[in-house]
């Protein structure tokens, strides 16, 4: 299924690239393994390199808002004045998301909202594309049935003997 994303010894590359890496020290040669196979198996969601970017399909996120359309102008922000260095390395950065189907274009006659594209600039030069959410943010509506923290829940699954 993901033999493309695989090399040719998967196990024993993985071994290599994880030889330094930290396993708890509780954990069995055999668990290790298991822990490796599981990762080669679940490759495509997790970042491998600098310009991969982990995939997890058919998890699609429903916001709702608390507006109608038409929306307000706070959402309807046109993007931000910037040089043409920075649109330079915004449409590169959009070119890689294309490349890496994150993001799709749109067509003309297709009604979708967009948000305004801003450009951070780290200290070692490197930059990365970000998106303002901040206007969505306070027309969404809250969830009903938020996401357990993560501690909260290995905690719960902790206690029980069976877990269904």
């Amino acid at each position: 299924m993901y033999t493309k994303y695989l090399p040719k010894n998967p196990l024993e590359e993985l071994m290599n690239e994880f030889r330094e890496g930290k396993f708890s020290t509780t954990l069995t040669s055999k668990q290790k393994l298991r822990l490796l196979k599981m990762l080669i198996n679940n490759r495509p969601a997790f970042a491998i390199g600098e310009e991969s970017l982990g995939k997890i399909r058919g998890h699609d996120i429903e916001l709702y808002l608390e507006v109608e359309r038409p929306y307000p102008p706070m959402l309807r922000r046109p993007t931000y004045p910037a040089s043409l260095e920075t649109r330079k390395e915004i449409e590169k950065h959009i070119n890689e998301l294309l490349d890496m189907d994150v993001i799709r274009t749109i067509g003309h006659n297709e009604i979708v909202e967009t948000t305004t594209p801003v450009l951070l600039t780290r200290n070692d030069s490197k930059s990365r594309l970000c998106a303002d959410f901040r206007a969505l943010n306070n027309c969404t509506k809250a969830a009903r049935y938020p996401i357990a923290r993560i501690p909260h829940a290995l905690e719960k699954q902790a206690k029980p003997k069976y877990i269904t």
